[in-house]
């Protein structure tokens, strides 16, 4: 009975459990609501199982849905893998690159991509930004090959490989006391106003276990889910923040943010770029794994 499954079939039980209704996993696959529900009871009727309900006015997952929806986000991986591997035989320059990137890594991404893509002009890349547990969950579900993080996930289901430096620091206004201070003690920064990311980012992460470690507590003013947000607030004078060096070279450049100089910082991280033991890569996501381990070292540094 399951040979006669389709493709489409697969695709639709992955988009409506993925989006959590008919009308999105529709949307999604670019597919009629109609011709969604049809696919979707179609399948149903082929496995004799009930793999979505109707609880009041949402849409249900079952338990048997939730088992056969993790299988078909693996088929479809795999399907896609040798679609890839296909086109990868005829040589690196035709295959295609997934890569997610946490957002503090989106300001010299771009600038790796095009190095690298002016040596390979012919491969396809698809960039997805998201925090660092939105990463993750995507490398899980294979729905990206390669994610890049300051902070590599534990466990033997990964392999995370460092390629270049990932300075943490404190950042305020250029008017802030603190910044016409020199020689600063961690233990000066407690009490101080933070305007810090949300619970799950790396950089979140890292500030918490620093101020931990040094037995401050800042005082938790806003929390913000990017670095632009964080950086605008600080330029206002909000609070103190708490970022890569990375995400503030123009406002530095431009006098306004300023790196608050503080004993121990910048806090030394990594970069690092990780996928799943489990999964294959394509020679496309090798050979980017292996430029970036090569090349990105020495372009960061540059632009730092």
């Amino acid at each position: 009975m399951a040979r006669h499954l389709t493709v489409r079939q697969l695709e639709v039980l992955a988009a409506v459990g993925r989006e959590g209704s008919v009308t999105a996993a529709a949307e999604a696959l670019h597919l009629t609501q109609p011709a969604v529900s049809m696919q979707l009871r179609q399948l149903e009727e082929q496995l004799g199982l009930t793999l979505f309900e109707i609880v009041g006015r949402r849409l249900q997952i079952t338990e048997p849905g939730k088992e056969l929806v993790g299988l078909a986000v693996e088929l479809l991986a795999r399907l896609d893998d040798l679609e890839q591997t296909a086109r990868s035989l005829r040589g690196v320059a035709h295959g295609r690159v997934r890569l997610g990137v946490v957002s503090t890594a989106k300001y010299f991404a771009p600038r790796l991509l095009a190095q690298f893509l002016k040596l390979h002009a012919g491969l396809e890349f698809k960039l997805t930004i998201h925090n660092r547990a939105e990463i993750i969950d995507q490398l899980q579900s294979y729905s990206i090959d390669l994610g890049i993080m300051g902070q590599p996930p534990e466990g033997l289901h990964f392999e995370g490989t460092p390629f270049a430096p990932n300075p943490l620091v404190a950042v305020g206004a250029p008017s802030h006391p603190l910044s016409l201070r020199r020689g600063l003690r961690p233990r000066d920064l407690d009490g101080q106003p933070f305007v810090v990311r949300e619970p799950g980012s790396g950089t979140r992460s890292a500030m918490d276990r620093y101020f931990s470690g040094h037995d401050v507590q800042v005082r938790q003013v806003m929390e913000a889910d990017s670095n632009e947000t964080i950086k605008q607030a600080v330029m206002a004078g909000i609070g103190l923040g708490f970022l890569s060096l990375h995400t503030v070279r123009p406002e530095l450049a431009a006098g306004r943010i300023s790196v608050l100089d503080v004993n121990g910082l910048p806090l030394k991280r990594q970069w690092y770029v990780v996928h799943c033991r489990q999964r294959r890569l394509t020679p496309a996501a090798e050979e980017f794994h292996a430029y970036l381990v090569r090349e990105a070292d020495g372009l960061m540094r540059a632009a730092l």
